[in-house]
Order: C-alpha cells, then sequence, then structure tokens
C-alpha cells in the first residue's frame, strides 16, 4: 500500500460525496439495515440497532487498522445518506480463502436502486484503490441471485474466479486487478 491513512479521505463522483461515517448517520444506517430490499443480499436478515452500531465502529476502526476502509454515500446537493462502499479484511470462512487481500463491498438505500449510482460510486472507490494498493488485486463476493450487483462488479472489472459457501450461501467469488 503506497499511503496509510487512518481515516477515509473525502472522495466524490457526480453525483455523491464519500466521506468518513458520523454518528449522525446511525438513524438512516439502521433503517438500511433493516430495510428487506436491502439486508436480503447482506447477510439475508435485518440488522439490529446494536448491530448497525457495531458496524459503523467497525467501519471507523479499519481504517485505522488496516489503512483502507468504507466509505458513508451522501447524495450531493442534499446531504441525503445513500448507502456506503468501500474495502474490508474480514477473514471471512470462505473457500477459495481471500485472506489478505482487500474486499470491495457495496450497499444503498432501496430509494437508490436502479440508477446506476453503485457502479457509479464503486468506480471511484476502485480509482482510489488502484493508487493505495499499488494496482494489486482486490475481490468481492455477491450473491448469485443478486444480478445488479454482480452487473456493478461485471461493469467495473471484475471476474468470476470461484465459488464458495459462505454462512450457508453460495458466493460467487470476483477478482480485479488495478
Amino acid at each position: 500500500m503506497t499511503e496509510r491513512r487512518t481515516t477515509a479521505p473525502i472522495l466524490e463522483t457526480e453525483r455523491t460525496i464519500l466521506r468518513p461515517h458520523k454518528p449522525e448517520d446511525f438513524d438512516a444506517y439502521t433503517a438500511m439495515g433493516a430495510d428487506p430490499l436491502v439486508f436480503r443480499f447482506i447477510g439475508g436478515r435485518a440488522r439490529t440497532r446494536e448491530e448497525s452500531w457495531q458496524r459503523l465502529l467497525r467501519h471507523a476502526g479499519m481504517w485505522s487498522f488496516m489503512g483502507f476502509g468504507y466509505w458513508a454515500i451522501e447524495e450531493k446537493g442534499t446531504g441525503r445518506f445513500l448507502g456506503e462502499a468501500g474495502f474490508h479484511e474480514l477473514r471471512r470462512a470462505i473457500e477459495p480463502s481471500f485472506e489478505g487481500t482487500p474486499e470491495a463491498g457495496w450497499g444503498l438505500i432501496s430509494a437508490a436502486h436502479g440508477k446506476g449510482l453503485a457502479t457509479e460510486v464503486v468506480s471511484q472507490l476502485l480509482a482510489w484503490g488502484d493508487q493505495a494498493f499499488d494496482g494489486g488485486r482486490t475481490v468481492c463476493i455477491v450473491e448469485p441471485t443478486n444480478p445488479a450487483s454482480l452487473k456493478v462488479a461485471h461493469k467495473c472489472g471484475y471476474r468470476e474466479y470461484g465459488r464458495g459457501l459462505y454462512n450457508e450461501h453460495t458466493m460467487i467469488v470476483l477478482e480485479r486487478f488495478g
């Protein structure tokens, strides 16, 4: 990694600002985690308020601990919380293993689905990652029943290299080189 950060840098896309999560995001973040249109592909069940809080804290800690992490996605102009995207290292129990490789992920509130925002945001975070990870490999996992995220992953240069079972769900494991 060329640059070790302890907090998320501010990134912008045409329609969004990617910024560090903040405590004021908590209510919107909790609502996103409780929305069936969102959680069906992220964990398969609604998150409790406590779990949402723990995830927010994990995001801040990931930056401090690893030098990379997740950004909150804010709508330009309105400041509305739209979701999150970034990289993490969760040491998942999945084969093929990708431990030690930054894992990209993204999730948007259901009102933001179908508008091309995920591709816009993921493209920007990957541009950051290409520099931060010296053009190295990143991975992502997507459920086969999630065609929208598979489309985003493919548009952003990810290619399937395996399938694995994670939390009793089959996942497509994809990789990309910067």
